[in-house]
């Protein structure tokens, strides 16, 4: 061997050296993926997990999610993982013995927006049609409302829509305290008897439509209940046909039928002339102790042809 030939033999090792512990390396990747993407199965995770044992069985065994995430009922070969379906494949987590978070499993208690819309693209996998559709370009979603601030999962706390309480209103009532205070008061929507919920108004996972509102204006989605109200009337009453919240809030209001004012003050809001012009004015009896309606009941509109101003 000559001494030209040794630097050749030490550079030739040397690379085999790190060509090995570069397949070390990848190998060592690899398998750290591979346990990462490796689903370990319900009961693995609930031989740890034991609170939930008790949750499982009275609680989310009888919730929707439940029965559609396993191999009998899933949709999509996604679904068939069950726990690790929602919370990512557990492989990482159980090798590096559990801990919150530990593994890339996701905990849908994030409060940073990122994590909250990473747990939100994770339900609308499933949930990505219907009402749900417009959800991107809703108030909620640009106001970084999770999925699971509604929304319970694990323990069925409502009837329906696995709600974090068991009425809607309670739910809807944690962050929209002005409407639901609202419903105390003595017209109301029969929301407090459970006769209306706020969905059947609103479709909080966003429309096309102002305020979340089911149906495309605020006098189609009164019309849905109040459908002698609609018309076509011979003489219409323009506050009405523009906008039903012209005169009523439709949340709960301390007047009779819901209305924003006391009759004549809500009247005279758009009728300063006329009936009851001054103290002096001989009119003014129609109007005071009285009510404009007493003599103007077809308020909404007349088909009478003598109805030009709603008498009839």
């Amino acid at each position: 061997m000559t001494a030209s030939s040794v630097p050749t033999i030490s550079r030739a090792r040397a690379a085999l050296s790190l060509l090995a512990l570069a397949a070390v390396a990848a190998a060592g990747f690899a398998s750290a993926a591979a346990a990462e993407e490796r689903n370990v199965g319900d009961e693995v995770c609930l031989s740890c997990h034991e609170a939930l044992h008790e949750g499982f069985t009275a609680g989310y065994a009888k919730t929707v999610h439940a029965k559609a995430l396993n191999e009998k009922n899933a949709l999509a070969p996604f679904m068939r993982n069950g726990c690790e379906a929602c919370h990512g494949p557990g492989g990482a987590h159980v090798e590096a013995g559990g801990g919150k978070g530990v593994g890339g499993l996701r905990t849908f208690d994030g409060a940073d927006p990122a994590e909250i819309a990473e747990d939100n693209r994770t339900c609308l996998k499933c949930h990505a049609g219907g009402q749900q559709a417009q959800w991107h370009a809703s108030p909620h979603a640009s106001r970084d409302v999770g999925c699971t601030s509604c929304h319970t999962v694990m323990v069925k706390k409502s009837s329906r829509n696995l709600l974090t309480h068991a009425k809607e209103l309670d739910t809807c009532g944690g962050c929209h305290l002005q409407q639901r205070a609202r419903q105390f008061r003595n017209a109301h929507m029969p929301v407090r008897e459970g006769k209306l919920e706020c969905s059947s108004c609103h479709n909080p996972h966003g429309t096309v439509a102002d305020s979340l509102l089911a149906a495309t204006t605020i006098n189609d989605s009164c019309y849905a209940c109040h459908a002698e109200k609609r018309g076509p009337f011979l003489w219409e009453h323009a506050p009405v046909t523009e906008n039903c919240l012209n005169c009523h809030d439709p949340h709960g209001s301390a007047r009779q039928s819901m209305l924003k004012s006391n009759v004549p003050r809500l009247c005279q809001q758009c009728h300063t002339t006329g009936h009851g012009g001054g103290a002096r004015d001989p009119n003014s009896r129609f109007v005071v102790g009285a009510g404009c309606l007493q003599c103007h009941p077809k308020i909404h509109g007349s088909n009478h042809p003598s109805g030009a101003r709603f008498t009839r």
